[in-house]
């Protein structure tokens, strides 16, 4: 396990690298942390061909989990990534997020493109806006953080979706510290997202992937690749967004040429 340290307010994020070739960033969503890319097989999947260095964002995994609601700002989070740059010594990645490991993405791409090779969205929005973590997981999950921990959480958006969620989603949620998360939670909550407007100044290669069940993330996607130039829209049929990323093996037959291609040396 390595680590950096933001800058800024010297928040440890703990990140991990395994393989070798080009480096692809991995960042996950929300109340789960970097084991999921190996629990759904990502890492066996990509690790023979790139340099996958995996993140665990600021309040989740064993990176550092500050309470103030303003610790979670956007800009705070794309320092830890400028951090984890550095500590890995890596000038440009490819970038897969998931979530808000998406939404972050394409932050990244608009203030720092030159920090990216390509850029993958699953399951993400350039946008944030209130309410969205009620319509993500389940009204009243703030409340549920607050009286019942972790386990009121898990409980609550099982509920509210009608389906027992895998297990290595489970134990990512059980392993957060609520109060934490609670805390990201109502930062998210307040962020404004990318521009809209902005969004054909993205020159990066891009492919953004949703579920055709994931109304909110499907149409935001589809609605981002007709603005960014270098952007195409893979919707992924019968999904969902808490099922974005698994089965692996539909996605990764979308993820692994688009990455081929970027990563070919005309392209470099």
């Amino acid at each position: 396990m390595s680590e950096a340290f933001n800058p800024v307010d010297g928040t440890r994020i703990a990140f991990q690298e395994t393989g070798s070739g080009i480096p692809l960033v991995m960042v996950h969503g929300s109340a789960l942390s970097r084991a999921i890319w190996r629990g759904f097989g990502y890492v066996r999947a990509l690790k023979d061909d790139y340099r996958l260095i995996l993140v665990d964002m600021r309040g989740h995994g064993l990176s550092g989990k500050p309470h103030g609601r303003d610790d979670y700002a956007m800009s705070l989070v794309i320092g830890d990534l400028l951090a984890v740059y550095e500590a890995a010594g890596i000038d440009a990645a490819h970038y897969l997020g998931y979530s808000f490991g998406a939404r972050v993405g394409f932050t990244l791409a608009e203030t720092h493109p030159e920090r990216l090779l390509s850029f993958i969205s699953a399951g993400g929005s350039y946008r944030i806006g209130s309410g969205v973590v009620s319509s993500l997981f389940f009204p009243g999950y703030d409340e549920a953080l607050g009286s019942g921990g972790m386990q009121a959480f898990v409980d609550g958006w099982e509920a509210e979706a009608g389906v027992t969620l895998d297990a290595a989603t489970v134990n990512a949620f059980l392993a957060n510290d609520p109060m934490a998360l609670q805390a990201y939670f109502r930062r998210l909550d307040v962020e404004e997202g990318v521009d809209e407007a902005r969004l054909p100044s993205i020159q990066t290669p891009s492919l953004l992937l949703a579920g055709t069940d994931d109304r909110g993330r499907y149409r935001d996607s589809e609605r981002a690749a007709a603005l960014m130039p270098h952007a195409r829209f893979e919707p992924l049929p019968g999904r969902g967004h808490g099922d974005t990323l698994f089965p692996s093996g539909p996605v990764l037959d979308l993820v692994r040429p688009f990455l081929a291609e970027q990563s070919s040396p005309q392209r470099r």
